[in-house]
């Protein structure tokens, strides 16, 4: 068994895949002749139906998108905590 290097596929040709799919061609022959992964091919399928898009970023749910939000908004947080404690010790020392 040989290791696939990574591909990359262009959002116009991931929509031919799905159209090709939709008008009727069987999923097993799509990935077969495109020599693509069955992850792949399904992610697509769903992506679109979801929202027309490929993007990971526009297929988020709400929470997901919350989530993303409160991580960074704590990652901020801890940043200004640490530099007010190195403050406050600086400042202790004078």
């Amino acid at each position: 068994m040989t290791k696939r290097t990574r591909r990359t596929f262009t959002d116009e040709f991931k929509k031919q895949i799905v159209q090709l799919y939709e008008n009727g061609k069987p999923r097993k022959d799509i990935i077969q002749e495109y020599e693509l992964t069955s992850s792949s091919f399904d992610r697509w399928i769903s992506q679109y139906k979801q929202s027309g898009s490929f993007k990971e970023e526009d297929n988020r749910t709400p929470e997901q998108k919350e989530l993303i939000k409160l991580r960074k908004e704590n990652q901020r947080l801890n940043m200004e905590n640490d530099i007010l404690k190195q403050a406050a010790l600086i400042m202790g020392r004078k």
